[in-house]
């Protein structure tokens, strides 16, 4: 590749004075848990409000948000959870931690999201339930999947670990009837470090108070005697973690119109290059948080991807691999795998495969840059490219 100044992107996390003060004034009120304090109260009422759910609780990752979720819907030994092939390994251990099974299934080639023609071949007796993933912010075919939801009396439970402040036809997570989980990982689009929260839509106040009890240790909110109702686990979000993801929150909606704004330039231009193939879009998911910006490499092999990413971050871009197909790790065969041999899962999802060999996606803060730094991007790709 040619010697060129790497660009400059934006660091991430941002903060300025809104996290720091909201640091202070967990730090001033003296209690720095949950259970005293009135930061994550404050950060729940606030995320659930921004989605349009009922209630939302605050937890301590998205993976336990996942885990969570999961338990309160019923899944346990016995049971099995659709889930995408294409997804970050949290979707599926999060069912296996439980003793289910977890079943993945193809995904779309242009999207990268769960297929539902997929999803309704492979319900059981046993499916308990259905879990989408809304890749990088693009919400998965919600409609479609609804409907096989219903006719199938299994419930859905959205992984929109990459989709805070997304939509579906004007509807927010929180308004599309299905529970959902979010996460506040360091790179996600809203972070403490770590963090995660379950949203609830309305009609589903009970399974928002047994999930508020089982993230507490099976404890009522106000139990001074140790009256643990039910077996538990300490999910809890401290206070200071709640209080920066308050300040994180009330800058979410700007920079969504900022990354929309500058994939729409970088997609064009990397879709300009001979052999890459930006993902897609669908117009009914009319607002994409775009957490990542993803494109593929058709053909590539794996070997061959792995080296170009090393040339993209070596160029000063923060570039990675995309996620390897679940079921190509070692992780997902240690329990709650499906009675299937690893061949005969990759014979169903020829899409995961191949976009788990070719896809190639840049950080959410290179969409925070200006116009000049998506065509220094995408010149970047294109020298890398061409040296492949």
């Amino acid at each position: 590749m040619d010697a060129r100044p790497a660009p400059e992107f934006p660091a991430w996390p941002q903060y300025d004075d809104a996290e720091r003060d909201g640091l202070i004034r967990a730090l001033e009120q003296g209690q720095w848990w949950r259970m005293g304090g009135s930061e994550v109260d404050s950060f729940e009422r606030e995320f659930a409000d921004h989605h349009g759910a009922e209630h939302a609780l605050a937890v301590t990752n998205g993976t336990h948000a996942l885990e969570l979720a999961l338990q309160v819907m019923g899944v346990g030994p016995g049971t099995e959870v659709i889930v995408p092939g294409f997804t970050f390994i949290s979707s599926s251990q999060a069912a296996q931690r439980l003793g289910a099974v977890t079943v993945p299934v193809d995904v779309d080639p242009d999207t990268y999201n769960i297929d539902p023609g997929a999803v309704a071949a492979a319900i059981t007796p046993r499916t308990k339930v259905i879990m989408p993933v809304h890749m990088a912010g693009l919400m998965a075919d919600m409609d479609t999947l609804a409907k096989i939801s219903a006719e199938n009396g299994v419930p859905l439970l959205q992984d929109a670990a990459h989709a805070h402040g997304a939509q579906w036809q004007g509807r927010r997570v929180g308004e599309l009837g299905s529970i959902a989980t979010f996460s506040f990982q360091n790179g996600k689009l809203m972070t403490a470090g770590e963090g995660g929260v379950v949203v609830f839509p309305e009609g589903e106040s009970e399974k928002y108070e047994l999930a508020f009890l089982r993230h507490s240790c099976g404890r009522p909110r106000n139990d001074r005697r140790y009256l643990h109702r039910i077996s538990g686990s300490n999910m809890r979000l401290n206070e200071f973690s709640a209080a920066v993801l308050r300040a994180q929150l009330g800058r979410l909606d700007e920079q969504i119109a900022l990354r929309d704004q500058r994939w729409t330039l970088l997609s064009q231009l990397l879709g300009a290059i001979d052999g890459v193939v930006p993902q897609g879009s669908d117009v009914r998911a009319d607002r994409n948080s775009h957490y990542m910006a993803m494109f593929r490499l058709p053909g590539i092999s794996e070997e061959g991807r792995n080296a170009l990413v090393d040339r993209l971050v070596a160029a000063g871009l923060p570039a990675f691999a995309g996620f390897r197909a679940i079921y190509r790790t070692e992780a997902f065969w240690e329990f709650g795998a499906p009675e299937e041999s690893l061949d005969a899962i990759a014979e169903r999802c020829p899409h995961t495969d191949a976009i788990s060999q070719d896809c190639v996606w840049l950080h959410h803060r290179v969409l925070l840059a200006g116009e000049q730094e998506m065509h220094a991007t995408a010149e970047i790709v294109a020298a890398a490219v061409a040296g492949a």
